[in-house]
């Protein structure tokens, strides 16, 4: 008998979850997590840095905030776009399955694709690094647009915060596996990619042989008119406020955040002078990790322990994240720049188990639940976009690197604010 089966007419692939997820299928979701970020961290934190300093030094800083701004204007286009497309995917393997293991093989592809930039120079080069992080943002969004959305699908309310924080927390060790990789490779940049696009692919193995995925019946599928699919990407904050406000606050969490980071080798070299930068980048993300470890997974079980009580952490976690930009930005010298790490490590990882949760109790439809997890994660990916350029208009032109973590933090402060906009979960 099927535990999640719903009333016959509602397909199970649309219905509301009432019973508890197991550990083996948590843990499918929390290695894609892990997959996914280090494939995003290993090259932003290291890998396109060393590239841009090799192809150029002088102008490094606008090489990767460029290489990073088309790869999330990608990502940013990628994310709704398949998840939307996932929605609607009858395949006898599920509605999600078959575009996890898609992205998880276009990023692989592209990734090694990347590591062939290195033998180029000058324009051939940047336009390598350009087309080839392009790829590597479409097979990783559309990976994680249709996994995140899983968790809706399969999972009880009551136990979404804790799956969150258990997905932040594969998140968390993801990022900590892209600096090492950074790390280990001493600067055989080539190896650096080859294991990311191993990680990549072997990270969604559990996950695929072990689905939960019902397949959605053909009569179920909504027939298909482009005009009413394009429309479907607006979510009018008129008709759905909370969606609207959970949007903005995300929105301005994840700015003040890729702020803080995006320059993470260079504030290392250049200000902090650390000797050994990428070891630095190491050990700040290895203590970062801790913290986040450690927090997403009690932040996650506190709230769904607290009657599902969403606001109160999501934003006592945001001023967390705003005070470690302030740590960084009054005081640039190594053991500040550690204890930063560790205040953003509990104040991020407390907000991402709690505010995803957040997230997927102001969906506006359970049958579009990776469409409109989709349109959330733009929130998360638009930064890319903007975050490279106004910290690079901050390090160059607005008085350097501590006018940059400001910004952040006021962003930050900002998103704690607005949370207590959302008025249909408490």
């Amino acid at each position: 008998m099927d535990t999640h089966a719903a009333p016959s007419s509602v397909p199970d692939a649309l219905a509301e979850p009432t019973v508890p997820v197991g550990a083996r299928w948590i843990a499918g979701i929390v290695l894609v997590n892990l997959g996914i970020n280090a494939v995003l961290y290993a090259p932003l934190n290291v890998l396109l840095g060393l590239q841009a300093t090799a192809i150029n030094p002088e102008e490094k800083e606008g090489m990767l905030s460029l290489v990073s701004a088309f790869g999330a204007a990608v990502a940013l286009v990628a994310n709704p776009l398949t998840g939307a497309l996932s929605d609607r995917t009858t395949s006898r393997f599920g509605r999600r399955s078959p575009w996890v293991l898609g992205g998880a093989v276009v990023a692989a592809l592209a990734l090694l694709f990347l590591a062939s930039a290195s033998t180029l120079t000058g324009t051939a080069a940047l336009l390598s690094l350009v087309v080839g992080w392009c790829f590597v943002q479409l097979g990783v969004n559309s990976t994680y647009s249709t996994i995140a959305a899983t968790v809706p699908d399969r999972t009880p309310v009551n136990q979404r915060a804790s799956v969150g924080g258990l997905g932040a927390m594969g998140q968390t060790v993801g990022i900590l596996c892209g600096a090492v990789i950074g790390f280990v490779i001493d600067g055989n940049i080539g190896l650096g990619y080859g294991l990311c696009a191993a990680v990549m692919v072997l990270s969604v193995i559990p996950y695929l042989t072990h689905r939960d995925d019902p397949v959605l019946p053909l009569e179920a599928r909504e027939r298909f008119r482009l005009g009413a699919f394009l429309r479907g990407f607006w979510i009018g904050p008129r008709q759905h406020p909370d969606f609207g406000w959970a949007w903005i606050t995300r929105f301005l969490m994840f700015l003040g955040n890729q702020m803080t980071i995006v320059y993470l080798l260079f504030f290392l070299t250049d200000v902090i002078r650390h000797p050994n930068p990428a070891g630095g980048v190491l050990v700040l993300t290895g203590l970062y990790s801790l913290m986040v470890l450690l927090s997403a997974v009690a932040a996650g079980r506190l709230s769904d322990a607290a009657g599902g009580r969403r606001r109160i952490f999501v934003a006592g976690s945001s001023g967390l994240i705003g005070l470690a930009t302030l740590i960084l930005a009054f005081f640039p010298v190594w053991p500040a720049a550690m204890l930063g790490a560790a205040v953003l490590g509990v104040g991020f990882g407390a907000y991402l188990a709690v505010d995803f949760a957040l997230l997927t109790q102001v969906l506006p439809s359970a049958s579009d639940r990776g469409k409109d997890l989709g349109v959330v994660n733009i929130a998360a990916t638009l930064p890319q976009v903007f975050a490279p350029a106004a910290a690079w208009l901050a390090v160059t032109a607005l008085g350097g690197y501590t006018t940059m973590f400001l910004i952040a933090a006021t962003l930050c402060a900002l998103g704690a604010v607005l949370v207590y906009r959302i008025k249909s979960v408490p």
